[in-house]
């Protein structure tokens, strides 16, 4: 390593300064309310698992983008986290039949993987993981698809900003068999499908080719892979586009009956190309993206009933899907969500600033902020060598603070200026009323 690059982040991390730690805290604010409100449990893992937890499902491939070590004089081989579910099965897995029914579960872990970075991906990112265990119908999709949804809204996003694509395995499969896809090609297809919009129409229709199709059949995969339909629209002209009877779709039905009970229609439509390319999913699929499709998908996920059986657990139903900050940053701050800056409007504001103008001014500071952060308040004070209260007062204004205090000349009479910053007056008022003033005025403006 050059000397020159130690003063650098790691390539494809992320050093988080207070105001892209504000931003950070912001999506995690929403995340964290969405899953509590909406009656999931928060838990957390280890940063590193046994490597063999990742290989258990994504096999051996999975090795080339994690970052393994061994440790020193061991012969156990671990790797960083890439992803939360293999941890949540494994502590599904632990606790067994004392789980209860159904078990709701989020967490707000860092993932790590050593692949090349680029907008959007990066070798380091923070991930919302929510997921619902022992539930088989539909009421589990339509719980975890509403509370990503949640989250969106509340940080400002409406279903005219992101849209959730979602689909079901079962159907999908049942249309390309349909086409004339063996059994022994299904997995290849379903992820061909997946990798639909990453390739270009010859390698595509080449692919496809290879799984035995004639030219017709073809042509039919590649309308599959784009067909879309709104919630509230008739399956019946889904089933007519893809060539299948509506039988083939009763998988769908059901998710989509769900969501629009739920009264979330607006927020999402089907769409027979989103299939999910990891093989352990079993039925419902989803993503979640900008409508404006400029980056890649803001959370993806669907239901897995075979996962914690996989990892030696009792067969148990679970769905759910995982939000990273990356992608979802990106998006808040195209639609301006963010405020007007790198996140300097989302820093929390004081709701006091101390400023001395005088030696005794100066004496008295460290009491009263003791007093004021006691009584719950966000109090800061300058640091400044200057007894200019317009220099003093600048220095407020730019953390945006609610209130002013002047240590002055008042305080021979135990009195001090309050200025309110926001409706720009002041007064003067009694040292020993300060707190009480301040905290009731918060209690106000709260």
């Amino acid at each position: 390593m050059a000397s020159s690059d130690i003063h650098k982040a790691p390539k494809g991390t992320r050093d988080f300064y207070p105001p892209r730690m504000a931003i950070r805290r912001h999506i995690e604010g929403a995340w964290r309310s969405a899953g509590m409100d909406s009656g999931f449990d928060e838990i957390e893992g280890p940063m590193f698992e046994h490597l063999d937890l990742y290989t258990v499902k994504s096999g051996e491939e999975i090795i080339s983008q994690l970052f393994s070590f061994k440790r020193e004089g061991g012969d156990d081989l671990y790797a960083l986290r890439p992803e939360f579910t293999p941890t949540l099965a494994r502590m599904a897995v632990a606790r067994g039949k004392s789980l209860p029914t159904p078990t709701k579960w989020f967490a707000i872990p860092s993932h790590f993987r050593a692949e090349r970075p680029q907008r959007g991906r990066l070798r380091e990112h923070v991930q919302w993981n929510v997921d619902v265990l022992g539930l088989s119908d539909g009421s589990a999709d339509v719980e975890v698809i509403s509370t990503a949804l949640l989250a969106l809204e509340r940080l400002g996003l409406g279903p005219e900003d992101v849209k959730v694509r979602l689909s079901h395995r079962g159907s999908i499969a049942k249309v390309l068999g349909a086409l004339g896809v063996s059994d022994d090609s299904m997995q290849p297809a379903l992820m061909l499908l997946d990798r639909r919009d990453k390739m270009s129409e010859e390698d595509f229709r080449s692919s496809a080719a290879g799984l035995g199709l004639d030219e017709s059949a073809v042509a039919r995969f590649d309308q599959a892979a784009r067909a879309t339909l709104p919630l509230s629209g008739s399956l019946s002209d889904l089933s007519k586009t893809l060539g299948v009877s509506g039988e083939s779709l009763e998988e769908l039905d059901g998710i989509r009956t769900g969501l629009l009970d739920a009264g979330l229609a607006d927020w999402c439509v089907l769409d027979t190309g989103i299939v999910r390319g990891l093989a352990y999913y079993t039925g419902t699929v989803f993503e979640i993206f900008d409508v404006k499709g400029a980056e890649r998908a803001i959370a993806g996920g669907g239901r897995y009933d075979k996962l914690v059986e996989l990892f030696g657990g009792q067969p148990t139903p679970a769905c759910g899907f995982g939000m990273g900050d990356v992608v979802l940053s990106l998006v808040l701050q195209e639609h301006g969500l963010l405020g007007s800056g790198e996140g300097e409007d989302l820093l929390p504001r004081p709701e006091v600033f101390l400023v001395s103008t005088t030696e005794e001014g100066d004496r008295r500071m460290a009491p009263l902020l003791v007093a004021l952060r006691r009584a719950g308040i966000h109090a800061r004070r300058s640091h400044k060598s200057t007894r200019n209260p317009g220099k003093l007062l600048a220095e407020a204004g730019k953390l945006r603070a609610r209130h002013a205090v002047i240590l002055g000349e008042e305080l021979a009479e135990e009195r001090v200026i309050l200025k309110d910053l926001e409706a720009g007056t002041q007064s003067s008022v009694a040292l020993a009323d300060l707190v009480e003033l301040i905290d009731d005025d918060e209690d106000t403006v709260s």
